[in-house]
Formats: structure tokens, sequence, C-alpha cells
């Protein structure tokens, strides 16, 4: 059963029923407008009805472990064939395709780092970040779902990675153009992970 966005409570709606709480020493000044734009959900990407979710995938597009190996597992073998089409895709980087037997309408694909430097490694993934927010914008896509991207197989400490996420949806919600994205979507599978993000 597919899971549709009213389902999914957004940060006003968690703030309110007291599951998540606003941080001591936030990095930005509050902005209320944002709270019913962005989302944590804890669950199976695979299940979100939303314009697009994005695939932590590899380099070849053409599927793995993780999240990548669950989402081509549920879209089907037509997203093997049409991945085949785009000729990879660089680190840091993001393509984008349909979503086929998903219940999301499209697929954002991008490829983390695998982590090694801090230095170099967290540009590529701010980058995984911007670059998957503006195919949306550009593709006229009102919501995006993003799984914690590198913190799988390839290493990155989930809260080094978490604040680059959202940093990075932060800064480009505040610009003036991409208000017409409805909604962010942090998905997180542990409960781990969840209380870093929370």
């Amino acid at each position: 059963m597919p899971i549709v966005l009213d389902q999914i409570k957004t940060l006003r709606e968690l703030y309110k029923a007291t599951i998540s709480r606003a941080a001591d020493k936030p990095r930005y000044p509050a902005n209320g407008a944002l709270l019913g734009r962005v989302s944590l959900f804890q669950g199976d990407i695979t299940k979100l009805q939303l314009d697009s979710i994005v695939n932590a995938a590899n380099r070849s597009l053409l599927g793995g472990g993780g999240v990548d190996g669950a989402i081509h597992s549920a879209a089907g073998p037509k997203l093997k064939a049409e991945c085949r089409t785009l000729g990879g895709c660089d680190t840091g980087d993001s393509k984008i395709t349909k979503g086929h037997n998903l219940p999301s309408q499209h697929i954002i694909h991008t490829v983390g780092p695998i982590y090694s430097d801090p230095d170099e490694d967290a540009p590529l993934l701010a980058s995984c970040y911007r670059t998957s927010l503006e195919l949306a914008l550009k593709n006229s896509l009102r919501h995006i779902a993003f799984p914690s991207i590198s913190t799988g197989i390839y290493g990155y400490p989930i809260k080094d990675a978490t604040h680059i996420a959202l940093n990075e949806v932060r800064v480009f919600l505040d610009k003036g153009e991409p208000s017409k994205l409805d909604r962010v979507v942090f998905v997180v599978w542990s409960d781990a992970d969840k209380l870093v993000y929370e």
C-alpha cells in the first residue's frame, strides 16, 4: 500500500506532537514557513507516492546494495534498461528517470562519495543534495524524498552526513524560486538514524 504525502508528518506536526524538538543552538534563524515543507519519515522509501524519491546510487546507475538495490528491485527491470541509456553518473552529480513500478513518479539517482577524506568528501556529498534538488525544480516536481546518502556501505558518518543534508536543504529552501518545491522528506530506516535527524 503506497504512502501518500498527507500521511507523512511535517516538522510542524512533529514539533506539536513533541516527537521532535528544536536544536539548542540552531545554525539558522527560525523560519516557521519551512516547518510545513520539511518532513522526517521512518520507513521504506520505495513505498512513498511522491513526485520523486532519491536513489543513493553507484556510478554505473545499474543497481547495487542497500537503498539502491531496494529501489531497483521495487521499480522493476525497466528501470535498469532506462539507466543503461544514461551513461553512468559522476560522484556528486544526479540524473533522473521515471519511477516505473514504484508509486513515485520519478527517481533522482545521485552518487555519493565513498568516505575517506572529509575535506574532499563533504563537498561531493553536499553536491548530491544540491543537484538532486535542482533536478527536481528543473522537472517541475513538487516533492522529493532523500535517503541518508553515503551512510550505508559507503561509510560516511551519519552525524556529519546529516548536517550536510540539512544544511543543503535549508540553503536551497531559503532561496526565492525553490518555493515551488512543496515538500522535502528525509527518509531513515533505523531508530539510530532517526535519532540523529531528530
